[in-house]
């Protein structure tokens, strides 16, 4: 079985992502799905700046004001932050919060268990944030540029929800056919799409130039100082200019560091950064245009073309943050954080492009539920940006203990370079956390409920584990006191366990009922390293043990699929010869009874049990034939 814990691994990776030069396709990859989250918030940051409960006025001192704050915020937060510093921090090509986790628990040498448990804590609410970000972020795209109709003709109102319902589901209902072939067509219009918003705003820009003053930051601190408090309501929604930011680095291992640095310099920050003071030249000429600011940036006979670009452009992002979801899920699987789930490869060449059923159809009712219950991106622009704050205060955290324990850094210089980045996160957070009784509460119930169950799947399959191991004895000791071998049989028995040192429950109960043993037994242990992928000569370690009995652990990494089969056809150098016919697969099946005095308390004792019976079946998580597997029950008190 796999590991349930995350371990130093001494597995390196054979083949991590270069990040040396950047081909065009893959600057063009990226553009594709990296940045559709955070190439998409020119629809809704500047108006929502302006309308969403904020006591600024569309005055030009306000205008300039908030576009020198966003164009700070961009600046401190997309460029310097994550661009430059965070994604320096690569555990063998891959980011996201799970890597931050895995360095800064390597830099402890297996050293600071309290420092190396506040590492996974923090790992665990970042991951679970994220979760809460994912399910408002297709809403809120999809919605904002389905609007648009209203802007055509204001009758058309009445079909924006229907609408944008029946767009996203229809594209969760095409996830199970992969992204191989709607993948290709990404990039092209994600290059079109911010080659449009720059030729839009820099139209704008060039009818009033002043705009650019507001670049200079003094700007920025005026309208700080004559808001006071206010300023934070305002920040609740320049926040919206940033999210997406925390993609560029949990997706660098599918492009690589430079390519996304390359085509956010040279093509994403340029067309948002114009866009954005287009918009803001264009209040300044026109306040009443504020409440479709975006869509009043094109004459009105070519708003219905930049509607359908506008919700190409959302699709896309929404898509990236699918995408994301069930990479991420992936992992959290793998290294022991959530239940076994079906996984379906949706490409024979692209280990990445994978899909869990279980994850597309909750994903897809959660957002069905957010589009009816809040009918307007106005109305969820309340709810978004609180969980994506936290995930970048927590990426702030990680990075600094990266930078103090990987990097070396001197922890007073890891401390003032990280906490005054933090400072412009720190500002956004509370200033959503006072959008929480207008919807921020459902980014935090969504990101308590995942932590609940991360936590509760943690803890329940450790005392799981622990009971099964009380009473087994270490395997050598177990073949040291067999004094009379019983009957062999012919074949091959393999023996799936969590910890191949000990005798498997499953091995003692084949014993007990069955009394004789094949000629060759394999005490087989799938391992999840914390590097994303194993090395092909890594894979397998193999043991002899005598007596006809082998111990073999099979090691994967965290964004592979383990596949028992090949991983003992991996074992013939090593003397074992895998043929499937003549092989057996004994596999302990867990029935958990629940216990009066468990040590998980009632509510999450029953909340993992729960989870355990969904769980995917070991044969099918392992691709074990399922007409060579023999399971074997066992009772255990939770």
């Amino acid at each position: 079985m796999a590991s349930d814990s995350v371990s130093p691994s001494s597995v390196s990776d054979a083949a991590p992502h270069s990040h040396g030069k950047a081909s065009a396709a893959l600057v063009l990859g990226a553009l594709g799905v990296v940045f559709g989250d955070i190439g998409t918030s020119p629809l809704y940051a500047l108006r929502e700046t302006f309308l969403h409960d904020t006591s600024l006025a569309p005055t030009p001192e306000h205008v300039l004001g908030v576009l020198s704050t966003l164009f700070w915020a961009v600046t401190l937060t997309v460029t310097i932050k994550y661009v430059t510093l965070i994604m320096r921090a690569d555990n063998k090509g891959e980011g996201g919060v799970l890597a931050l986790a895995t360095l800064g628990t390597h830099g402890l040498n297996g050293k600071g268990r309290k420092i190396r448990r506040s590492i996974i804590i923090l790992a665990v609410i970042g991951l679970a944030l994220f979760y809460g970000d994912a399910m408002i972020t297709p809403a809120i795209s999809v919605m904002s540029a389905v609007e648009g109709l209203s802007a055509i003709e204001s009758s058309l109102e009445p079909l924006v929800v229907p609408l944008a319902l029946l767009i996203l589901v229809g594209l969760f209902m095409l996830q199970a056919r992969g992204t191989a072939d709607v993948g290709r067509l990404f990039g092209p219009v994600m290059l079109v799409w911010f080659a449009v918003l720059g030729v839009l705003g820099a139209w704008q820009v060039a009818k009033n130039p002043a705009v650019l003053y507001a670049i200079n930051p003094i700007y920025a601190i005026h309208l700080i100082g004559d808001q006071g408090f206010g300023i934070f309501w305002a920040f609740g929604s320049i926040v919206l200019a940033v999210t997406g930011a925390e993609a560029l680095y949990a997706d660098m291992g599918h492009f690589g560091r430079q390519p996304i640095r390359l085509a956010w310099f040279g093509i994403v920050m340029p067309g948002l950064l114009l866009n954005y003071f287009g918009q803001g030249a264009l209040i300044i000429e026109n306040p009443g245009y504020i409440r479709r600011v975006f869509f009043e940036l094109v004459p009105q006979d070519f708003i219905f073309v930049l509607v359908i670009l506008s919700t190409l452009a959302t699709v896309i992002a929404s898509q990236a943050v699918i995408t994301g979801v069930f990479s991420l899920t992936r992992q959290a699987i793998q290294l022991g954080y959530l239940p076994r789930m079906e996984i379906q490869h949706t490409s024979e060449t692209a280990i990445g492009q994978i899909y869990i059923p279980r994850v597309n159809w909750l994903l897809m009712s959660g957002i069905i539920a957010l589009v009816v219950g809040f009918g307007s991106s106005g109305a969820l622009a309340g709810a978004y940006g609180l969980a994506v704050t936290g995930a970048m205060l927590v990426d702030a955290a990680l990075a600094m203990a990266v930078a103090i324990l990987v990097w070396r850094w001197h922890w007073a210089l890891a401390a003032a370079v990280f906490s005054l980045l933090a400072i412009p996160d720190l500002a956004f957070f509370i200033a959503n956390a006072l959008k929480i009784p207008d919807g921020g509460w459902l980014p935090l119930i969504v990101a308590a409920f995942i932590y609940f169950t991360i936590t509760t799947w943690r803890l329940g399959r450790r005392l799981v584990a622990t009971e099964m191991s009380e009473g087994t004895l270490p395997l050598r000791q177990f073949l040291e006191r067999m004094e009379r071998v019983p009957d062999r049989v012919a074949g091959t028995a393999v023996f799936l366990t969590a910890d191949a040192s000990r005798t498997p429950s499953a091995f003692l109960h084949n014993l007990k009922h069955n009394k004789v043993l094949h000629e060759r037994i394999i005490v087989l242990q799938v391992e999840t390293m914390d590097v994303p992928r194993v090395p092909d000569d890594k894979r397998v370690e193999v043991e002899r043990l005598g007596k006809g009995f082998h111990t073999v652990i099979a090691r994967y990494g965290f964004t592979e699929q383990p596949d028992v089969p090949d991983a003992l056809r991996a074992c013939r150098p090593h003397g074992i010869a895998y043929d499937e016919m003549e092989t057996s697969f004994f596999l302990g099946r867990e029935t958990l009874v629940p216990s009066h005095h468990s040590k998980l308390g009632r509510w999450r004792r029953d909340w993992f049990i729960s989870l355990s019976h969904s769980a995917s079946a070991t044969k099918a998580f392992f691709r074990i034939p399922p007409n060579r597997a023999i399971e074997l029950g066992n009772q255990i008190q939770i």
